[in-house]
């Protein structure tokens, strides 16, 4: 067999390898993105003056200051580090600015932010967003100075705040599967201001990563390419 024979005769699996592995690399992306799940749930924000910071600490822990102000956001997110902030400035003067300041009371400048319908539970419409300024005893939490503006508001048995102004009608931090949307019931939540993140990190999904099977397949063609061309050279 001469030289070209034997490189024509390679080059044909090496073209079927390749073939395969963009497939499988293509299934395994697939099925990854299919994985992604989310937590839908009320979030927890504070103001700093110009941005929103995920708050650290639940609504009904913290006790914030006056002029202080704070978000909440209904939305469908995996952790803290991907949740959809409040859809409005953090602005004090803007959203107090009619509520002038009372001896032995706080403001508190507050963003309530439903979300969109794509966030929302199957057959609810989420209210509008709207801004309130909350006058209350200096002391008071930030549950409080809520519950004082947005009644009724849910709780879960943990504290876990599930519902604001009746919204949503039920559910509280319920799992939502990233492949057909449909919502799972979650394990009870263990903090104030949304799901905790999984032990497992954000792939979760308990075998190897979708990178390293790649990785894999690219060391074994260029192992494949290194032999084709050494007998190339032949």
């Amino acid at each position: 067999m001469s030289p070209a024979q034997a490189t024509v005769r390679l080059r044909v699996p090496l073209v079927a390898l390749l073939a395969a592995l963009v497939a499988a690399s293509a299934v395994l992306l697939g099925a990854g993105s299919a994985q992604a799940a989310g937590y839908r749930y009320w979030s927890f924000w504070e103001g700093n003056g110009k941005n929103w910071e995920y708050a650290t600490q639940g609504p009904s822990l913290l006790r914030p200051d006056d002029g202080t102000v704070q978000g909440f956001r209904f939305a469908v997110s995996e952790d803290s580090g991907d949740a959809d902030q409040p859809r409005r400035a953090p602005d004090f003067g803007a959203i107090c600015a009619d509520t002038p300041a009372k001896d032995g009371k706080k403001r508190v400048a507050l963003v309530i932010d439903p979300g969109t319908t794509t966030d929302a539970p199957d057959g609810e419409k989420p209210p509008a967003l709207r801004t309130v300024c909350a006058q209350v005893a200096p002391d008071a939490s930030s549950a409080e100075a809520l519950a004082v503006v947005a009644k009724p508001l849910r709780y879960d048995d943990s504290a876990m705040l599930c519902a604001i102004s009746g919204y949503p009608k039920s559910g509280c931090g319920e799992q939502v599967s990233g492949d057909s949307g449909s919502a799972k019931p979650s394990d009870p939540a263990k903090t104030t201001d949304g799901p905790e993140k999984s032990d497992e990190g954000e792939g979760g999904g308990g075998g190897p990563s979708v990178g390293l099977l790649v990785g894999i397949g690219a060391v074994l063609l260029l192992g494949i390419a290194a032999v084709v061309q050494a007998r190339r050279r032949r």
